[in-house]
Order: structure tokens, then C-alpha cells, then sequence
């Protein structure tokens, strides 16, 4: 991959990082165990029964201003070729 810098307009800072977000909601069995088919002797959230993914985004965040991007301005510009890259 080439060399490439991605800049902050608002700040100028190089200082990003690329993001994915993503909320899910778990169910559990209720059962007369404990909640969920996989939880025998004490209920631990991770094991879940079935996990449905809600909604995902990934964007950019700089680091020094907190201002975030869309994800499709950092595909665009990997798309021009060009080795310095203003956000």
C-alpha cells in the first residue's frame, strides 16, 4: 500500500483513526435454569442465545478535534491516487 496522508481540515491534524461502530440486541431464553440456554450455573451476557445486528456505520475521527467523516470521503479519496489527502 502506498505511502498516504490523510489530513483534518478543520485542525490539519494527521491524527485519524478510522471507526466501526454497531449496536445489537441479545436475547435469552428464559428457562428454569437461568435466562439463556447457554447460561447453566450463573448468567454471563456473553453467552447469549441469539445476537441481531441493529444498525453499523464506520467513519473518520480526528483524534485532536473530535470531528468525525464520513467513511465514503476515505474511500473516494483512496480511489484518486494521490499521496496526500484532505479529508
Amino acid at each position: 500500500m502506498k505511502d498516504t496522508n490523510f489530513v483534518c481540515p478543520i485542525c490539519s491534524s494527521k491524527d485519524l483513526t478510522l471507526q466501526h461502530e454497531a449496536s445489537y440486541v441479545y436475547s435469552y431464553k428464559i428457562d428454569s435454569d437461568a435466562p439463556g440456554l447457554q447460561n447453566k450455573e450463573e448468567f454471563l451476557s456473553y453467552l447469549y442465545d441469539r445476537r441481531e445486528q441493529k444498525d453499523s456505520r464506520y467513519y473518520i475521527q480526528c483524534n485532536h478535534c473530535g470531528t468525525q467523516y464520513p467513511y465514503s470521503i476515505f474511500r473516494e479519496s483512496l480511489k484518486q491516487g494521490e499521496n496526500d489527502f484532505i479529508i
